[in-house]
């Protein structure tokens, strides 16, 4: 499940079944909020589907909405959160270092990259927690702190990260590439219709999405 954004209009958010590669809910939204993807995972149970498994971006909370509900953090949304604080041309060795482990994600292991994770903290921790002083105020703060909220965003996504090892029978996938796919053909199509008003938008994307 995701939303994507046409503009600053409106959002459609969206729960699609990687089985039957159909939509099973589409709704235009101005936000994406973890209420909104609650109500709708509410709504599907209340018809009666089986939801076996999750598959999601790195929304705070997002992943500990159903603790009984196999959830799967998306990879390239979790590269993306570390893009946010490192940038995709990091400055520093450790920076350097941290991106290119989490750009390993998609051809790891769980047992494999946690090694990799700690053998990095274990080379960096120095780095990570150097303090520098305001000399106005007297106190001290961490120097990098952007690197360091890149660490944390890793190691509190860790056991979201390879949830589809332990159900190989749910063949989850670890992205939400096939939505996105979805997302970006949909915009393509949008493009050949400038000028398209909002409503006229919203009936052509939920009729985009009632078709395999």
């Amino acid at each position: 499940m995701d939303t994507t954004y046409f503009g600053r209009a409106f959002g459609i958010m969206v729960l699609y079944d990687s089985i039957s590669k159909q939509a099973l809910f589409v709704e235009a939204v101005k936000y994406e909020t973890n209420a909104l993807y609650a109500a709708a995972l509410a709504e599907l149970k209340a018809k009666n589907i089986e939801i076996q498994s999750i598959v999601c971006d790195g929304r705070k909370g997002l992943m500990q909405l159903y603790p009984d509900i196999p959830t799967q953090l998306c990879h390239f949304h979790q590269v993306q959160i570390l893009n946010r604080y490192l940038t995709r041309n990091p400055k520093t060795d450790a920076g350097k270092a941290l991106r290119q482990l989490a750009l390993s994600l998609k051809y790891s292991t769980q047992s494999s990259f946690q090694a990799a994770f700690e053998a990095w903290y274990r080379q960096h921790k120095a780095f990570l927690n150097e303090r520098s002083l305001n000399e106005k105020t007297g106190k001290s703060s961490y120097t990098h702190r952007r690197l360091r909220s890149a660490y944390f965003s890793l190691k509190r996504n860790l056991p979201y990260l390879f949830v589809f090892e332990d159900y190989p029978d749910l063949d989850i996938c670890n992205t939400t590439n096939l939505l996105d796919g979805k997302f970006a053909d949909l915009k393509q199509k949008l493009r050949c219709h400038q000028g398209m008003k909002r409503d006229a938008k919203i009936k052509f994307i939920k009729d985009y999405f009632s078709y395999k």
